[in-house]
């Protein structure tokens, strides 16, 4: 497709980027640091994304002490365990063969060794019984600067993953990280770095069958 303006961009490098950016767990690697300084540069990306109103009402926990790295890993391990059974139950005999558990499992049992967990915070909490409204509006604020810090990582050879189980246990959470009750985690987002670069695009049904223009299933 030719491009209706000039652009500066080196599309394939934008668009590698894109593509092959993946929810890593089984390829992190738990025996290299990961340095202070190259989170932080990924952050001062990361903070230049959009944000509702401009409020910019988002704060970035680094953590990187091992003992408060095992206590988020042990409250996401013991959320963990209901949630896949249930993804076990569903699938039946094929659970064994399903490499979303088999990652999904990995990165629960290794969560504890990955160098650097970051966790995404919001100022405030949202109000009991918000609004579809509310609620996108108040995390829109803050997601598209997670995904940006994802991509800002895997440029530089980090591999993240997008978690949350542990925020069945966010009160316990906000102990051992020292938090008021006045903010809201968002994720866990482990980082390190990633081992091989053999990272491809992922299988996804064809865009003709899940977008529509003007109405619901509509391709017109």
């Amino acid at each position: 497709m030719t491009l209706p303006m000039a652009t500066d961009f080196d599309l394939s490098q934008t668009d590698r980027l894109l593509r092959t950016t993946r929810a890593v767990r089984r390829r992190l690697d738990f025996t290299r640091a990961v340095e202070r300084e190259i989170v932080l540069d990924c952050l001062r990306l990361a903070i230049q994304a959009p944000t509702g109103g401009n409020r910019q009402g988002w704060r970035w926990l680094v953590v990187d002490d091992p003992d408060k790295r095992a206590g988020l890993a042990e409250l996401y391990r013991r959320s963990f365990e209901p949630y896949i059974a249930e993804r076990r139950d569903q699938l039946g005999d094929g659970a064994a063969d399903d490499p979303i558990i088999r990652s999904s499992a990995y990165l629960s049992d290794h969560l504890h060794e990955v160098p650097v967990h970051v966790v995404p915070i919001l100022l405030g909490r949202l109000p009991e019984g918000a609004s579809t409204a509310d609620a996108s509006g108040f995390y829109g604020s803050i997601l598209p600067a997670v995904w940006s810090l994802q991509l800002a990582l895997r440029s530089r050879g980090l591999g993240s993953a997008f978690t949350t189980l542990h925020l069945v246990y966010e009160k316990e959470a906000a102990e051992l990280l020292g938090l008021p009750n006045t903010v809201t985690q968002v994720a866990l987002i482990p980082v390190a770095y990633y081992k091989g670069t053999n990272f491809r695009p992922a299988a996804r049904r064809p865009l003709e069958e899940i977008t529509y223009f003007n109405g619901w299933r509509r391709w017109e």
